[in-house]
């Protein structure tokens, strides 16, 4: 197996990136950019801690990463599993870094920068949604910002309808949680269940 080992390897095999790729990485939000945070209600978070790297699916309605100024993003955390894999890395080590996705839209947009978390009860209570406040905010200064160009959603062609699986054809939560415990949880329940306790726990 041929194995790339040095930077300058890779550069012999991909080349040196475009004009294009370097001049729209800024270290701030500009409009055009803003509008791709203000629309998207789906963002992938990357942290990293001492037990390794996470990548966590965060969601909420479109805009819920509110642009405090252009080089400031908030995030609020709502209820979840109790994990918090994201949150304490970020307490170990505050570098982070999000990928945002517009559904319909081929174009996503990358943000690095350093991360906090705040508890502020005003901050939280700005968050709020059907009386419920955030039950932390996570704080990014922003250190660099980009577009991605469309390539992976095209090839991926992940906004087709018909090419969307069917639900039916994945195990199920329940299913998966089953032969994970050793069958110690019972997943027809934990499927039957999981409708309403969503309905409980999402904010």
């Amino acid at each position: 197996m041929a194995v790339i080992e040095t930077v300058e390897q890779l550069e012999a095999l991909y080349g040196l990136p475009g004009e294009t790729s370097l001049v729209k990485e800024l270290d701030h939000i500009i409009p055009e950019y803003a509008a791709f945070i203000e629309a998207s209600p789906f963002v992938s978070l990357a942290t990293s801690g001492p037990e390794g790297l996470d990548c966590s699916p965060r969601g909420d309605l479109a805009g819920f990463v509110r642009i405090d100024d252009p080089r400031t993003l908030m995030m609020p955390d709502r209820r979840g599993n109790n994990r918090a894999d994201s949150l304490k890395n970020i307490i170990r080590d505050p570098r982070v870094a999000l990928l945002f996705l517009v559904p319909g839209s081929g174009t996503t947009l990358r943000v690095n920068g350093r991360a906090h978390i705040t508890v502020d009860p005003e901050l939280c209570a700005s968050f709020s949604v059907e009386g419920k406040p955030a039950r932390s905010v996570t704080v990014i200064e922003v250190d660099a910002v980009y577009f991605q160009c469309a390539r992976a959603i095209i090839r991926s062609e992940l906004w087709n309808p018909e090419r969307h699986a069917d639900p039916k054809s994945l195990p199920t939560p329940g299913q998966i949680l089953a032969v994970t415990s050793r069958a110690n949880i019972d997943g027809g329940a934990y499927d039957r269940e999981w409708p309403e306790r969503a309905k409980t726990s999402m904010w």
